[in-house]
């Protein structure tokens, strides 16, 4: 579908004049970063909090995933916060969870501390997962939203890079996570500490953001919202985007949709329900257990802990450089393409490390690969990371930022925010107990679910490329009326 002659930019406006966007964006983004480090950091600490606090296997994965549970609160609750008080001010809050967490778990003394700490960082990421988006899409261009939207993915990608970064140099600076480093603190401890410094900055960056000019609009302050668009996107015609976002909520407001979720749909609104399916395929392929367990498994395949560390960090850098490949096509080849290619790729690499496994043989209880096969499951492993990189990781926060009306767009995204994060927990705390019985079994259901997501992408997601954001959402809600405006 091709955009209508009256909104296209005119060729001759000058590329400067969407610097300040960028820059904002890639504030906004920090957010991601957070959201990455802290999910993230656990890595490294797996075994040492085991150890320190003397866990079963079953109750160190629960330690590992609530934190998720507080994601999918947090999700929950930044619609609420951002739709009432803006995005800015939940962009705030989450900072100090996100700080709040970092200080607690390092200095945590018992299991259950650990666990409030850690529920509370899952309560700052959730925010972040749902007001990051939500902000770029709505202060960024028709022309280059896939790209501005895709730096969340990357935001995320960095921050897990530095958080194995980081948890590879304290773990080997100390000689092993479980041993002291500095003030008579165990290593795995300053891991969870270091996040208090990209809190800090966060929160500092927070206070000097501007408010979306979308929600300044759908609270009447037109005023507010014509002098932030002046300040982003001066060469745009600032009159017709507002008419434009004015008409998008008085057609949800004359619908009845008033900033209603429930549908004929088993009680939600359609969009809800793509928006749910995006977010849920996008966990149950098992991205998270690469990052969250790599260092585990890869111990249990026969590498010493630090080469473990090495490979995750080397993993994740390999997540950054692809999620750059998506954000460079996702504006020119367009969304759906680049999931169809995606899902295929990562049915085939989940494929092939399902068949590795089933030539493991235990050796004192754990799985060991012998002759090639190590090497290729560590390959397929990697292109998988590669496939999900390119596509479903940064695409999926791209649509979901696109795909609802103005009035429920930041509690459409918390609602599919927190469908993401409860996907992640099941798929978190289910991974020990599954791993133990039958790895090849678990892979080879993260591929069933990459194969399947490769039909719903065919049925249900339209092409939202080079559509403004009101015209992109009319697809989703509206159908037959994007093209209209």
């Amino acid at each position: 579908m091709q955009e209508p002659k009256e909104h296209a930019v005119a060729p001759s406006a000058p590329k400067a004049s969407h610097g300040k966007v960028v820059g904002l964006a890639v504030a906004g983004a920090v957010g991601g970063f957070l959201f990455g480090f802290d999910s993230s950091v656990v890595n490294g600490a797996v075994d040492a909090i085991q150890g320190s606090f003397s866990l079963s296997h079953a109750v160190t994965g629960f330690a590992v995933a609530v934190a998720l549970l507080g994601c999918a609160v947090g999700s929950w609750l930044a619609g609420a916060v951002g739709d009432r008080f803006g995005r800015i001010p939940a962009m705030k809050l989450g900072a100090l969870l996100f700080l709040a967490s970092a200080i607690g778990t390092g200095f945590s003394t018992a299991l259950w501390d650990l666990i409030i700490w850690r529920l509370i960082g899952g309560l700052g990421i959730g925010l972040a997962s749902v007001i990051a988006p939500a902000y770029i899409s709505e202060i960024s261009p028709r022309q280059m939203r896939g790209r501005l939207a895709s730096l969340q993915q990357l935001a995320i990608t960095t921050g897990i890079f530095a958080a194995l970064l980081s948890d590879a140099l304290l773990a080997n600076g100390a000689g092993g996570a479980t041993h002291m480093l500095w003030f008579g603190m165990d290593a795995w401890r300053w891991m969870f500490i270091a996040g208090a410094v990209p809190a800090v900055v966060y929160g500092w960056i927070a206070f000097v953001l501007p408010e979306s000019p979308r929600f300044l609009i759908l609270r009447g302050n037109d005023d507010a919202a014509r002098n932030v668009f002046r300040s982003i996107a001066p060469d745009d015609d600032i009159d017709r985007e507002i008419r434009d976002i004015r008409q998008a909520i008085e057609e949800d407001r004359l619908s009845e949709r008033r900033g209603a979720l429930r549908g004929h749909a088993f009680g939600l609104k359609p969009v809800l329900w793509v928006g749910i399916a995006l977010s849920v395929f996008q966990q149950f392929v098992g991205i998270n257990v690469i990052f969250y367990y790599s260092t585990t498994l890869w111990k249990s395949v026969g590498f010493r802990e630090e080469y473990s560390l090495i490979i995750s960090v080397v993993t994740s850098i390999t997540n950054i450089l692809v999620t750059l490949i998506a954000i460079a096509l996702v504006d020119r080849v367009g969304r759906r393409p680049i999931l169809l290619v995606g899902s295929i790729g990562m049915a085939i690499s989940l494929g092939t490390m399902a068949l590795a496994f089933s030539t493991a043989s235990l050796v004192n209880g754990e799985p060991t690969l012998s002759g090639a096969w190590g090497p290729i499951a560590l390959v397929a492993a990697n292109v998988f990371v590669v496939c999900f990189g390119a596509s479903w990781g940064p695409l999926v926060w791209v649509l979901l930022g696109e795909i609802f009306p103005p009035s429920i767009r930041a509690r459409g995204l918390g609602i599919a925010a927190a469908a993401q994060w409860i996907a992640n927990f099941l798929i978190t705390v289910s991974f020990p107990p599954m791993a133990a019985w039958s790895l090849p079994l678990t892979y080879g259901m993260y591929a069933l679910f990459a194969a399947l997501s490769f039909f719903f992408v065919l049925a249900k997601v339209p092409e939202t490329n080079g559509m403004s954001l009101e015209q992109a959402e009319t697809l989703f809600v509206r159908p037959g009326k994007a093209s209209s405006r």
